[in-house]
């Protein structure tokens, strides 16, 4: 039997979990690079959050978060494990930021793609770090308390974040200069024009198609500009004609989704810098690609 008081006491637990949910489910999707995987997450901290005793809990923000960041820290331990049996290259799961362009975060750092995709070559605990200093701006001494460590460690995992992200990944171009970019590429992609793809790409251009298995995606990265470029003209004729192109915002850039009968064949996005486009990412495993078509607003 529970009385008036358990009741208002959840009430109130529900609306403060609310409230941080977002910032919950941003923390997570950036260490685990999937929203599915994010989700999961969240739901257990919520499970943990009604089953924990509140009453001596004076900063339910920073608790939620702690337990949400240590769930992530574990979970991404065995995913490793996971992500190692899957087949052709693995590209993190796309999300629709149209609506909340920061995805629950202060700054909308570690959102990218491209970001997301190097993130996954660090340690789940340096990764915990980057996150939450750079896209949630906190604390040093927070982020310590959060990681069970000292602060001049945690200032440490942190700069080797930094390090390995900018040795990693070119300066990236302004958000009009990547429209354009991917604009001309699609252009050429979609006529298979060598010439403005040569153009166009970086010369050490890197292209990465995730099927999961499922589709007919390049089971390994195709690399540099004159073989990523022979294989889009080669592709160009059999692929092309047959499909929609419909403009969306996946992960704050602007990205393309190829549609055939009503039904999402790829999400297309790029990394670029000054040298042109750095990363081709097509995101073609069902598991990641219905759930973002889903997230569309129309």
């Amino acid at each position: 039997m529970h009385t008036g008081d358990d009741a208002d006491s959840l009430d109130q637990a529900t609306r403060v979990f609310l409230t941080a949910r977002p910032q919950l489910f941003g923390i997570a999707y950036r260490m685990l690079g999937s929203a599915v995987e994010a989700e999961d997450i969240v739901q257990e901290a919520w499970l943990r959050w009604q089953n924990t005793d509140r009453t001596n809990i004076h900063e339910p923000a920073a608790f939620l978060a702690t337990v949400t960041t240590r769930l992530a820290i574990n979970f991404a331990q065995s995913a490793k494990v996971r992500r190692e049996s899957y087949i052709g290259p693995w590209l993190p799961e796309p999300v629709d930021t149209s609506l909340d362009p920061q995805v629950g975060a202060e700054r909308a750092e570690a959102l990218e793609l491209a970001v997301l995709l190097l993130l996954e070559k660090l340690n789940p605990v340096e990764r915990a770090a980057y996150v939450l200093r750079e896209a949630f701006d906190y604390p040093y001494k927070q982020v310590a308390d959060i990681l069970e460590t000292s602060e001049a460690n945690t200032r440490q995992l942190v700069s080797r974040a930094r390090k390995h992200l900018a040795a990693e990944r070119r300066e990236p171009v302004s958000p009009a200069d990547h429209r354009r970019l991917l604009e001309v590429f699609l252009a050429a992609a979609q006529t298979g024009n060598l010439a403005v793809l040569e153009d166009v790409l970086a010369a050490d251009v890197v292209s990465y198609s995730d099927g999961g298995g499922v589709r007919g995606a390049s089971k390994i990265p195709v690399i540099g500009r004159p073989h990523v470029s022979k294989y889009l003209v080669a592709f160009a004729p059999r692929f092309w004609p047959q499909m929609d192109i419909r403009w969306v915002e996946a992960n704050g850039r602007p990205a393309v989704l190829v549609s055939a009968d009503g039904n999402a064949v790829a999400l297309l996005s790029v990394d670029a810098s000054a040298e042109g486009i750095d990363r081709i990412m097509w995101v073609m495993n069902p598991a990641k690609l219905l759930p973002y078509v889903a997230s569309l607003s129309d």
